[in-house]
Parts: C-alpha cells; structure tokens; sequence
C-alpha cells in the first residue's frame, strides 16, 4: 500500500532541508536587506570626501524653484505632478480650483508668462524659468484690488463663486491682450471657462466692467 503522508510533514521536512543547507528565513531576509543596502548606496558617490547624491540617467530633479507672483518658492515636486496640485497642496494658494480635472471647466486657470492655461493638465516641471501668476497675486501690496476683481465685487457676478479664480485670470489676459472688448468678443474668450450656475450674463459684466476700470487706470 502506497505511503501517504500528511501535506504537514511534507512541509516540515523540506524546512528542515533548507535550514541544514542554510536556506533559513532568517538569511534569506539579511540578503534581502543587504542587498537593498547595497543598491542604495551604489546612487551615492564619494568626491573630496563628501557624500554626493548621484541622479540615475533620466530622472527628473524634485526639489525645483518655481516663480509664483512674483516671488521664488522652493518646492518638492514629483515627476508627474501636475502645476494645479503643486499650487494648491504644496504652496496652499487655494484659489486655484481642482473641477473637472481634465481642462474642460476651466476653474484651474492660471497665468503663465502671461498666457491663460489650464494647471490641471500641465505638469510643474514644465514651468520651470517661466512666470507664474495666480488670483492671489493679483492684489497690490497695499491692498488695492486688481480692475477686475474690483469689478466681480461691483457687478457681484458670480454665484457660487468656485469657478471665479478662473474665470478672473482668463479675463485678466483678456483685457492684457484687448483693453477694450466687446461683449461678443468677451464671451468668445472667456469659452474656455465654465459655470455651473450658468450665471454668464452677469459674468460677462464683471469683464466688461474691469475692462472699464483698467482703461481709466
């Protein structure tokens, strides 16, 4: 009759094998770790006696220096980081809104070297030696308002207001690039912009009105 043997014993006896050949858990996790160790320390290197960070072919340097309204800031990025997560979590300028995620809303608008994009799809390396501006930066030193944000409390234009930050740097490079609009040419810029209240009629004057307000200085 053929000897069946528990699956216990089995188990056991090939433990008991491996241990008497020096296969023991506890080697094997020590050649984990030195092995770990030693690929550590292979991104190190030794020069005039001081211990260097070598970066591996192609990474991306994380600790980057943006320029955000006007002033330097360093900054822990990682490579796929996107410009609106960085702002937001890492420099907590909140006025840049996460919407849709996806450049469709609009509400991620920010300024860079002057020109409105969508901070959601841009990744932070990339705008790196480049000027950014946020809603935050707006506001002068002594308080004063920025024409349209003046305008957006005269004209209260905006309902819920989440989408506003947005809409406001979009009309900011609005009335850079035409001073004067008309309100077909407002609604034709300010497209790419959302509001889920649909309060546009009332949008559309905060934009004209700040174009006002800029034009008589």
């Amino acid at each position: 009759m053929e000897d069946v043997r528990p699956v216990e014993d089995d188990c056991q006896a090939g433990h008991m094998q491996a241990a008497q050949a020096g296969h023991s858990r506890r080697n094997f996790i020590k050649g984990v770790i030195a092995a770990g160790a030693s690929v550590s320390a292979s991104s190190y290197v030794f020069k005039e006696g001081a211990v260097a960070r070598a970066q591996a072919p192609g990474a991306v340097e994380r600790l980057v220096t943006l320029t955000v309204n006007g002033r330097q800031r360093r900054v822990d990025v990682l490579p796929q980081e996107t410009l609106a997560t960085t702002l937001r979590y890492k420099l907590g300028l909140t006025g840049t809104k996460i919407g849709c995620d996806r450049s469709e809303c609009g509400a991620c608008t920010v300024l860079v070297d002057g020109v409105p994009q969508y901070s959601c799809s841009m990744l932070t390396h990339q705008v790196r030696g480049r000027a950014l501006q946020t809603i935050e930066g707006l506001q002068a030193e002594d308080g004063t308002l920025h024409p349209i944000q003046q305008a957006v409390v005269d004209e209260q234009g905006f309902q819920c207001a989440f989408c506003m930050p947005g809409f406001v740097m979009n009309m900011v490079a609005m009335i850079d690039e035409n001073p004067n609009p008309t309100r077909k040419e407002a609604a034709q810029f300010l497209s790419g912009n959302l509001c889920r209240c649909a309060d546009y009629n009332k949008i559309l004057n905060v934009a004209l009105q700040g174009a006002e307000y800029t034009r008589r200085g």
